[in-house]
């Protein structure tokens, strides 16, 4: 998300990473093959299945903070958007993510997607996303095929997030803007929607306990909102 530098970032106090997991999802069931194809989402989005989101502890966090909000005691959440880019390779789909920078204010050093907070010229969430991406990563509005969004996530830093989902053609060379981008990255569909992947993580701080989803692949940690919003997407295609 687009954000300014700050002497003091809102990044978490701890290491994600070093948290120990306490439950993976062995349980859940996989994704039929053909929900992990072009033609598969593109029906799948064309679907009304009712599915349920599910509520991290982030969320929980964010809706108390926005009912004090409501109430005059906290502030209303930032309205955002980021781009789900879907890869469609020939032989597969991937996910395309971002490593921020380490001196962005919100969520330095971490996995995102695309995205930002929406602009008053953004007429829409899918054109919130689109610009962001654009602008972010150099990715072209005409090589994105927008299926849909999910609901809203919010995160513990005030903003009420809108994935939209899409499908990307590939070949495309990425410029990354060096202020907000360390690195641009694919990981596999298949791997990020197999819930035997998804770890959950129990941090213990003064302030009580926080759990959180990661999905580490190779060298690249994912976890937090990327992870709850990919999460969802799981729920929505097994619906």
């Amino acid at each position: 998300m687009s954000s300014s530098a700050n002497s003091k970032n809102r990044g978490p106090q701890f290491d994600p990473s070093a948290v120990p997991i306490v439950a993976r999802d062995s349980h859940l069931p996989t994704l039929a093959d053909h929900l992990l194809t072009e033609a598969g989402l593109r029906a799948r989005f064309l679907e009304d299945k009712a599915w349920t989101c599910e509520v991290t502890d982030e969320n929980r966090a964010a809706l108390a903070s926005q009912g004090a909000a409501a109430a005059g005691r906290g502030q209303v959440p930032t309205p955002a958007a980021v781009l789900i880019p879907v890869v469609a390779h020939t032989d597969h789909l991937s996910i395309l993510l971002t490593q921020r920078t380490q001196h962005l204010h919100d969520h330095p050093g971490q996995i995102s997607f695309p995205g930002g907070r929406s602009d008053p010229e953004d007429q829409t969430p899918e054109g919130t996303a689109l610009r962001e991406a654009h602008e972010e990563i150099g990715l072209p509005p005409e090589q994105v095929e927008v299926l849909g969004c999910l609901p809203h996530y919010l995160t513990i830093t005030g903003y009420q997030v809108t994935p939209v989902v899409s499908l990307v053609t590939p070949g495309h060379t990425y410029r990354a803007d060096e202020f907000e981008v360390a690195d641009i990255f694919e990981v596999p569909l298949s791997f990020l929607m197999n819930p035997h992947h998804h770890e959950h993580r129990l941090w213990e701080s003064p302030q009580g306990y926080r759990r959180f989803y990661a999905m580490p692949y190779e060298n690249k940690f994912i976890w937090g909102a990327t992870a709850g919003m990919l999460r969802n997407l799981y729920h929505f295609l097994r619906a």
